[in-house]
């Protein structure tokens, strides 16, 4: 019966399931640039506390956490932690920026 409805269910275009990746994209950008803005924030703390840029523990802490995510929402994990491997080296990036040590715009 379930199967029968989505007969009657127009089928998306390709156009239109690509502007929706888009919006999606368009999304993701945004959340990137957020959690930019979060790491100058961090970066300010880790200046006046005297403590390094790069934290093991808590990148260790971050990719195991988006690992397990991965899993349970069926998406590859081992490439989600390459993702975020990525944004944690430019959140390191834009805290040396912040602490004057690097070159970003």
């Amino acid at each position: 019966m379930f199967i029968k409805i989505l007969d009657h269910v127009p089928p998306m275009t390709i156009e239109t399931i690509r502007e929706e990746i888009n919006r999606v994209d368009a999304h993701i950008i945004r959340l990137i640039a957020q959690r930019q803005a979060l790491a100058g924030k961090i970066a300010r703390v880790k200046i006046h506390n005297g403590m390094p840029i790069h934290d093991n523990q808590r990148t260790t802490e971050v990719l195991e956490d988006v690992f397990n995510q991965a899993v349970e929402s069926k998406i590859d994990p081992v490439a989600v932690q390459k993702i975020f491997d990525i944004l944690i080296a430019m959140s390191e990036d834009r805290q040396r920026e912040c602490s004057g040590e690097g070159n970003l715009p």
